[in-house]
């Protein structure tokens, strides 16, 4: 199991590394990019080679948070994961850095230790924000490019702050980053102002699967691949579009089938009003998460059955929120 760290213990560890690799998880998202490249910025303002590495292609609308992105080819002496809770979400072509992580950088209370250190902070929005007060307690300077990488971890993983895991806290890292430069405007119409024609006509699809169980309180989506590939849709562009069945009134908890590229599984996304939990839900099913927002996955193809284990699982947790607002 890791050894919890203190902040000043991180910091003081990566001012003395050499040499960082920086993994992010697969099928990146905002936060886990806009960490790794806010914390490579900040290891070359102090002089080190730093390198992020990701599973898969870096999305093209991510492309602002390196823009000039230099050789990855020296053998790293440190290697650093951000916003990874366990390795098997690093992917196939990274599993050979598993058991040499260095350091942990995380905010999923579900992380498990496999790093030799582990910095977490499971209250918090966005892992950008502890990797924020990370980069400050290094004594870098926030720069421009350093805050445009942290707002966008920050405002993608709060949901442009609509989320129940917002905190002050988050408000008070967005004055911060907005103070050292953050290009909100360009940032916001980038990742929440354009869709793509082939995502709307596949949100369209999605909203044509939607379903309500539980009596109302479950609304249910599923993206088949076909539909997918039809509409030229990129898995990096899919995640707004789990949000939906949640946004519907009277739903306490949505989900979100999606269908592997290989067709042989499923990932499932589940988002909730922050009463019903989340991680639960999907902890049930091998997965894991937050509280609001949590996700798992199925190595079968028989959707039936998946969706059968799902609204099982999503039935027990309604149950046990019932129960606790009896006692209450």
């Amino acid at each position: 199991m890791s050894q919890p760290v203190t902040l000043q213990q991180a910091a003081v560890f990566l001012c003395g590394a050499q040499d960082v690799f920086i993994l992010t998880h697969k099928a990146p998202d905002g936060d886990t990019l806009g960490s790794g490249f806010a914390l490579m910025h900040a290891l070359r303002q102090l002089g080190k080679r730093a390198a992020v590495l990701c599973n898969d292609p870096i999305p093209a609308r991510f492309a602002y948070l390196d823009p000039h992105p230099d050789d990855q080819s020296f053998l790293p002496q440190t290697v650093v994961t951000v916003d990874v809770a366990d390795t098997t979400l690093l992917g196939d072509k990274l599993q050979s850095y598993a058991d040499q992580i260095d350091l942990s950088i995380d905010h999923h209370g579900s992380n498990t230790g496999f790093a030799e250190k582990l910095l977490l902070r499971a209250d918090a929005a966005a892992n950008c924000e502890l990797v924020l007060d990370l980069i400050e307690a290094m004594g870098v300077a926030l720069t421009p490019q350093i805050a445009d990488c942290l707002y966008t971890g920050l405002a993608t993983d709060t949901g442009c702050f609509r989320h129940t895991s917002t905190t002050a806290d988050s408000h008070r890292a967005a004055e911060k980053l907005i103070q050292a430069g953050a290009d909100l405007r360009s940032i916001h119409r980038r990742l929440f102002e354009s869709e793509s024609r082939g995502k709307i006509a596949l949100t369209v699809a999605a909203l044509q699967s939607l379903r309500y169980e539980l009596g109302g309180r479950c609304a249910t989506m599923v993206l088949m691949r076909d539909c997918i590939n039809q509409n030229g849709v990129t898995d990096d562009e899919l995640e707004g579009i789990s949000a939906l069945p949640r946004q519907i009134e009277g739903v306490q908890v949505g989900v979100t089938l999606r269908q592997y590229k290989s067709y042989r599984g499923y990932k499932v996304s589940v988002r909730t009003d922050g009463r019903v939990d989340a991680s639960a839900i999907c902890g049930r099913l091998g997965g894991g998460g937050h509280r609001g927002a949590a996700g798992c996955t199925f190595e079968i193809t028989d959707l039936d059955e998946v969706y059968r284990q799902v609204l099982d699982s999503v039935r027990q947790e309604l149950e046990q929120q019932e129960k606790l607002d009896a006692s209450l």
